[in-house]
């Protein structure tokens, strides 16, 4: 049998990695705002566009669309983000967000870029650069690759 060691599995330690960190900001903006990790993600996302539809979002964030439908819905109910008739696709909607949602970016992406500035700080300046570069790689070589077994 093939020595299978999970803790040495880079994807097992990639999502652990990855769950960790969204873990522990959640802490932060979810004491302060109330907000979800999937709401966070949708406001994040809005934040860099005009305008964007679920479909779009679901793609970006790789969350299922339920998840981005229902974080969408909580934010449309709380007033940070604008739900509208997709311009060039009737069938979508298109979200935005509102001045209270663009308000509420500005008080969490402070917080949230002083976290990543605390994760980095376990790094040297080249080991942090060489991350970069291996992960950019990495998300890059699972864009392009079909999937296969081996």
């Amino acid at each position: 049998m093939t020595e299978f060691i999970l803790d040495d599995f880079l994807p097992y330690r990639l999502a652990v990695l990855a769950s960790a960190a969204s873990r522990k900001l959640a802490a932060i903006y979810g004491a302060e705002h109330g907000i979800s990790i999937p709401e966070w993600r949708v406001l994040c996302h809005l934040s860099q566009v005009e305008q964007v539809s679920v479909r779009e979002i679901h793609a970006r964030v790789d969350m299922d669309k339920s998840k981005v439908s229902r974080a969408a819905a909580r934010l449309a109910a709380a007033g940070y983000v604008r739900k509208a008739p997709d311009p060039e696709d009737r069938r979508l909607v298109a979200l935005s967000l509102t001045p209270a949602g663009r308000r509420l970016m500005d008080e969490i992406a402070p917080k949230a870029l002083a976290f990543e500035r605390r994760m980095r700080a376990a790094l040297a300046p080249e080991e942090a650069a060489a991350f970069d570069r291996a992960l950019d790689k990495l998300l890059a070589s699972l864009r392009d690759a079909p999937a296969e077994a081996d």
